[in-house]
């Protein structure tokens, strides 16, 4: 293990000795990926040409007017190819997998952006692919299944433990142990053993890269304030990483504040108390965890938000106040939701609406003279279900209660 391994003192990689020498092979690929001198380049041009890179960075002038604050700029992941950011680091891993000579991938999968992006990666490379997604997931995001599987992906539905995304992690995780001669795990957020969180950050780091570039050819000047909405933790190191040594630029994350942190049904690890630095799915981090060491059950009305881990570099910047971190609940999140469509005519994913929800709460505080942006990591359609429920509409209420039925059936 190198000194990359660890963010002060979260990271690491606590795995079985089966896992190591399978772990220590893909550290061994990702370093020498990343000083080829023609990997970038095949890197970003992949994305260029496959997945509508550079994407834009949108002036939002109507909210900018609405809230009479500072100018609001959002950051268009939605527009990637599959409609996420999560594109971005699964074709990085998988000209990685072919690198490794591997030709079968499994993914785990929340709001199933990532096993979307990760079934449409092996379509276009050949790979066979298996997605792991816990069942609540399954029912709640299921345009996303079906266009899994229409892909050529296998979905297993995981109805162990809690049956959330850290559910869906072991899995892969038993799986990858059991086939790691022929598989490649594509973990896809910045969690999990070393090199995955420094690996994701560099494949996503695409996206701030991108953002310093346009906000100065628009406006001649950094932002004051970047949002962004964090459950792993990919996007927000994705947009957070080109900023970290500019002092003047706030970071600020966006946790899954749920029905209230007095509550305790939410996913807020670095902005709540509850959440304690332990070991748990091959690394070191703050978890939600009781006071037996136990993994709290986490709620959001975010698929992707809801996880009980944090990227351990996120883990880092809180502890050295980098990054400053809040939450947003559901009910700031719907509401958030509908001003962006209203205003406009964007549809961020629920997950994306965490981050419009603070930069909204806070925009008008700020200056005209001031440029925030918002990182919209993707968009709203896998969530429509979830919305129109949200939303109390009795029309898609029954579809979605048939659905259902017709699912369990």
């Amino acid at each position: 293990m190198n000194d990359n391994a660890y963010y002060g003192r979260y990271g690491g990689a606590f795995i079985p000795e089966i896992l190591r020498a399978t772990i220590k092979d893909l550290e061994r690929i990702f370093d020498a990926a990343r000083s080829d001198d023609t990997f970038w380049p095949e890197f970003s041009g992949l994305m260029s040409s496959y997945s509508c890179r550079p994407t834009p960075l949108t002036f939002a002038g109507n909210l900018t007017g609405h809230f009479s604050g500072a100018r609001i700029y959002i950051k268009r992941e939605d527009l990637n190819h599959t409609g996420a950011h999560k594109i971005n680091n699964v074709m990085g891993q998988g000209l990685l997998t072919r690198r490794m000579g591997k030709n079968r991938v499994i993914a785990e999968t929340g709001a199933g952006q990532h096993g979307v992006a990760t079934a449409t990666m092996a379509a276009k490379f050949g790979l066979d692919c298996t997605i792991y997604m816990s069942k609540t997931d399954v029912l709640r995001q299921r345009p996303n299944v079906f266009w899994m599987e229409r892909l050529g992906a296998r979905v297993i539905p995981v109805t162990s433990g809690s049956r959330t995304l850290k559910d869906a992690i072991n899995e892969a995780m038993r799986d990858w142990s059991a086939h790691m001669d022929t598989t490649h795990y594509v973990l896809g957020t910045a969690c999990g053993p070393h090199p995955f969180p420094a690996m994701v950050t560099y494949f996503q780091s695409i996206i701030g890269e991108e953002v310093r570039t346009q906000i100065l050819k628009s406006e001649n000047q950094l932002p004051s304030r970047i949002y962004a909405c964090v459950g792993g933790g990919s996007n927000a190191m994705g947009i957070f990483s080109a900023f970290l040594a500019d002092d003047s630029v706030e970071l600020v994350g966006v946790e899954a504040g749920g029905k209230g942190l007095e509550t305790g049904q939410h996913a807020a690890r670095l902005c709540a108390d509850g959440a304690r630095a332990g070991v748990a799915q091959g690394y070191k981090t703050y978890f939600l965890q009781d006071a037996d060491g136990q993994m709290k059950k986490t709620h959001s009305i975010a698929a992707g938000l809801d996880y009980v881990g944090v990227s351990p570099i996120l883990s880092h910047l809180h502890d050295t106040r980098r990054v400053r971190f809040t939450a947003a609940t559901d009910d700031d999140v719907i509401a958030a939701m509908e001003l962006a469509m209203q205003k406009e005519g964007i549809i961020p994913a629920l997950e994306s609406a965490h981050a419009f929800a603070l930069a909204f709460k806070e925009a008008p505080a700020l200056s005209g003279d001031e440029i925030i942006v918002i990182n919209q990591s993707g968009r709203g359609d896998k969530d429509i279900f979830t919305i129109a429920d949200a939303f109390d509409d009795p029309k898609w209420k029954s579809f979605i209660i048939d659905h259902a039925a017709q699912y369990h059936a």
